[in-house]
C-alpha cells in the first residue's frame, strides 16, 4: 500500500508553516509523515527532504502545498527517483489542468441552459427573408424573374444579395412559398 507524506518549506526561518501543516493533515497526511524545512530558496540542502528522499519508494505519494517547491535542474540531479517524481508531478499538474477545464465547460454548459431557460437565443442571429433589410428586399422583388428565367446566375443573385449559398436558397425558398 502506498504511504503519503506531506513536505513543507517554509522560506525564511521567520515564517511559520502552521497554514501549510493544517492543510496537509486536512488532506489526509498524517502529522508524522509531514516533512518540514526552513530555508531560503536559493540552497537546496534540505534535511527533511533529504530524509524524505531516502525513505520514498515506489508508489509512495508526496503531497506539497507549493509547485514551486521544486525545479526541473533540481529533478534532474536526483537521477531515475528524479525523473520519476518530476513525471509524476507533471502528470498532476496536467490532471489538475485537465480538471479545471472540465469544470468550465461544465459551468458554461450550465449557463448555456439556463439562458435557453430563459428564452434567451444563443448563437448567430436567424437569416430569414423578415430579417432581410429593405434594400436586400428591393433587389429580391426585381431581380428573382431575371433569375427564375436564367437571366442571371445564382451566383450573381447572390452577391447582389450579400448572402451565402444555403442562406440565398433558404431566402428563396421562403420568397417563392409567400407569393
Amino acid at each position: 500500500m502506498a504511504n503519503i507524506y506531506g513536505y513543507i518549506r517554509v522560506s525564511t526561518k521567520d515564517q511559520n508553516e502552521q497554514r501549510q501543516l493544517h492543510k496537509m493533515m486536512e488532506r489526509g497526511v498524517e502529522g508524522r509523515r509531514i516533512f518540514v524545512d526552513k530555508a531560503s530558496r536559493r540552497h537546496f540542502d534540505r534535511p527533511q527532504y533529504q530524509l524524505l528522499r531516502k525513505i520514498l519508494s515506489t508508489g509512495d505519494i508526496v503531497v506539497l502545498e507549493n509547485e514551486t517547491l521544486f525545479d526541473s535542474r533540481k529533478f534532474r540531479e536526483m537521477g531515475d527517483m528524479g525523473r520519476l517524481m518530476e513525471d509524476q508531478f507533471l502528470s498532476l499538474l496536467s490532471y489538475v489542468a485537465d480538471q479545471e477545464r472540465k469544470k468550465i465547460h461544465q459551468r458554461q454548459a450550465e449557463g448555456i441552459a439556463i439562458a435557453k431557460s430563459q428564452g434567451k437565443h444563443l448563437g448567430r442571429p436567424p437569416v430569414n427573408l423578415s430579417t432581410l433589410s429593405k434594400q436586400q428586399i428591393k433587389i429580391i422583388e426585381k431581380t428573382h424573374s431575371k433569375w427564375k428565367s436564367g437571366e442571371i446566375t445564382a451566383v450573381m443573385f447572390m452577391e447582389m444579395l450579400e448572402l451565402r449559398k444555403n442562406t440565398f436558397y433558404k431566402i428563396m425558398k421562403e420568397y417563392e412559398e409567400g407569393k
